[in-house]
């Protein structure tokens, strides 16, 4: 199934997914505009497949980590190389340590591949205030990337 990015993100029945405005508006700015998508399923996961005028962009996915008491709901996406295109935040629920969904630290990730360490105090700085936002983000990025990265390698997606 799939169509212009405008009709084809449809957020999931499960409480914790994102309004599909904000989904598909972070799509756009990764992947930039007119990337088509269609929507893959391995098991019980929802993937995008991102591509323009049949050349494979890359992969995203949405998932959930939980922060210090609430969701963190992040997209990450990857390139046709399995590279980390980029992450964002797409839904915040805690009081502090917003932080997470800023520029600044979200680039950090930006090029890593499975095999980094993806580890906040090696590769990926830590954010005073937000040490277990920044942790949970970057162990949730680090299990998303290598089960695309996976999946890609597997044939599961493509």
């Amino acid at each position: 199934m799939g169509c212009v990015l405008a009709c084809a993100i449809i957020a999931s029945a499960a409480a914790q997914s994102p309004p599909s405005d904000k989904l598909a508006h972070s799509i756009e700015r990764i992947y930039g505009p007119g990337a088509r998508v269609d929507t893959l399923h391995v098991d019980t996961n929802t993937v995008y497949r991102l591509s323009r005028g049949g050349a494979l962009l890359g992969f995203a996915q949405v998932r959930n980590v939980k922060g210090k008491d609430q969701p963190i709901t992040y997209l990450v996406a990857i390139d046709s190389a399995d590279a980390l295109r980029d992450i964002d935040i797409l839904v915040y629920r805690e009081p502090h340590g917003g932080e997470v969904a800023y520029e600044a630290w979200r680039k950090q990730f930006r090029g890593k591949k499975s095999g980094a360490p993806l580890q906040v105090g090696k590769d990926i700085k830590n954010i005073s205030g937000a040490t277990i936002s920044s942790n949970s983000v970057t162990r949730g990025v680090r299990r998303a990337l290598a089960d695309l990265t996976a999946w890609h390698a597997a044939g599961k997606i493509r």
